[in-house]
């Protein structure tokens, strides 16, 4: 009798066989033959029906134009929020919430009906079990990713600290622990460090097996030793380098205690990448604050908000769907998938309007730094590989599914990862093709004169969400240091212009590496970003 398939925990094509092998290998085809034959069938085109690319370029160059505002509306709107979260007594709220006192006129506005605040919950009865994975990370990045969490100002005694070590990275990591133990065991209610073997068959070395190890030992040797009640503890699994904006945890609990279903929902708040931005290479910090500005609109636009990076869920859900696979290099997105599907489409993803800050990619010179942030950038592309993982499992689970949730994440993703691959090439190379490919067919007419002159006034217009991108980027830096004067704020202002270039080189190309490589079944594995301070 064959082994029972768990589904939901499937990373690649290769842990299946017969048809689902042949299925899921086609899904994961999928992204890339979409993104390479939209490039190609341009390109072709181009030689043979100049005159009909011409007239995609325009409508794109106005579809992008429209896209522009749309997202700088959702950015401006997003940054208020941010700034109203930041500014909010949050402790406050959760004082107000455990008095009852549900008539005050935000509370009222914003507390659920059936929200576990209205049901007697209070804040003083969670549990914060706050999980760091780190490999070879340097104790200062460790050091200050704990220091953060002590000055939080939320009672330390109420939090579970697990730092998920790998025994693959050696003595070192072991002096590393020893020192951390030193300084912080017992300034947290539990302080435990797991260390997760090397070399277990089956699992990706990465991440998601790192956090599902340690998970399970705090669950052993602390939840359940200590009889502490599951259904009070949220679990924030955080990358080593972040840094919490104090007051964090006040802003989750908040969250946790005022929804709807609290325990159908994960909770993300906006990274931003401040800890080391000020001496990294311009085109990391580019790269990094594009990144801010896309999950801070992903913030507004809740139905497309995904788990990333760091954030935050209850332990009932972690618990019930098994805890992170051990088999994915994206492991902060899968999370959310995993639990959309195992709920049947009732899951969501709740914004946090707070940040947590991270490290821009540093290495140690300018090109490792370059060829760093290609990696990194690659690795955050590889996220294509959710594709055929949803597409697979929706139809697995059809009769059961919330059919119409799941096909609407579907195509936002699909269209995701397609636009990431190629609307920047779009732009930049496929406009030219017709008056380069067309010949006289297309360059004697008078739609080849004005085809740049109206690509350019489109995208001038369009400048202005670059220029919003640069405004906010430089409202939301941290204190400059005293080393730096006031012409590194301008410098990082200007340095705005070259978006266009890092998109292309940072974006549009690893999108198009990790899915060949997807299409080709060369699987990629967890590849650790160099941190630098």
């Amino acid at each position: 009798m064959e082994p029972t398939i768990n589904y939901l925990k499937i990373g690649k094509a290769t842990e299946l066989t017969g048809k689902d092998h042949k299925f899921y290998r086609f899904l994961e085809f999928l992204p890339g033959f979409l993104s390479i034959f939209t490039l190609f069938i341009l390109l072709v085109l181009s030689y043979f029906k100049p005159v009909w690319v011409a007239y995609f370029i325009i409508a794109f160059d106005v579809y992008w134009l429209l896209l522009v505002i749309y997202m700088a509306i959702f950015l401006i709107s997003s940054y208020r929020k941010l700034n109203q979260g930041l500014s909010t007594n949050w402790l406050d709220k959760c004082e107000r919430l455990k008095k009852g006192q549900f008539q005050d006129k935000d509370l009222s506005k914003e507390v659920s009906p059936d929200s576990l605040a209205r049901q007697g919950v209070v804040w003083t009865d969670l549990w914060q079990l706050i999980v760091l994975p780190t490999s070879f990370e340097s104790i200062e990045i460790i050091r200050g990713c704990l220091s953060a969490l002590e000055s939080d100002g939320y009672p330390m005694s109420r939090m579970i600290v697990n730092l998920a070590m790998e025994e693959r990275a050696g003595s070192a990591a072991r002096e590393r622990a020893e020192i951390i133990q030193k300084e912080f065991a017992q300034k947290f209610g539990h302080f435990i460090i797991t260390w997760h073997p090397d070399g277990i068959v089956g699992e990706l070395k990465g991440k998601g097996a790192n956090q599902a190890w340690g998970i399970q030992v705090v669950r052993q040797e602390v939840i359940e030793k200590h009889s502490l009640d599951q259904n009070k503890i949220l679990v924030s699994v955080f990358d080593i380098d972040t840094v919490v904006q104090a007051g964090y945890f006040f802003a989750l609990t908040y969250k946790f205690l005022s929804v709807h279903e609290p325990y159908r929902a994960s909770y993300q708040p906006i990274p931003v990448y401040h800890n080391n931005i000020w001496n990294s290479p311009f085109f990391s910090r580019l790269t990094a604050s594009s990144n801010t500005f896309w999950q801070m609109i992903m913030q507004i636009r809740q139905e497309s908000l995904v788990t990333y990076s760091s954030h935050s869920m209850t332990f009932v859900a972690l618990r019930e769907i098994g805890f992170w696979s051990t088999t994915m290099v994206s492991e902060d997105s899968r999370i959310f998938w995993h639990c959309l599907l195992h709920y049947n489409g009732h899951y969501r993803v709740e914004p946090l309007y707070y940040k947590v800050s991270m490290d821009v990619t540093h290495d140690e010179s300018a090109w490792r730094t370059a060829k760093s942030l290609y990696k990194q950038q690659r690795r955050w592309a590889w996220g294509s590989e959710n594709i055929p993982y949803l597409i697979f499992n929706t139809t697995k689970r059809w009769k059961t599914v919330n059919r119409g949730k799941l096909i609407g994440h579907i195509l936002i993703q699909i269209y995701g990862f397609w636009s990431w691959a190629t609307n920047a090439l779009i732009i930049a190379v496929i406009g030219w093709m017709p008056m380069l490919l067309g010949g006289n067919r297309f360059n004697s007419t008078v739609l080849s004169g004005n085809l740049p002159a109206i690509t350019q006034n489109l995208m001038n217009v369009a400048m202005v969400g670059l220029i919003l991108s640069a405004v906010i980027s430089s409202l939301l830096l941290p204190k400059r240091p005293q080393k730096y004067t006031i012409w590194k704020n301008i410098r990082m202002i200007i340095e705005w212009v070259f978006v266009p270039f890092t998109i292309i080189i940072f974006g549009a190309i690893p999108c198009f590496d990790a899915q060949i490589r997807l299409m080709k079944g060369k699987y990629m594995g967890f590849w650790i970003t160099p941190k630098s301070r």
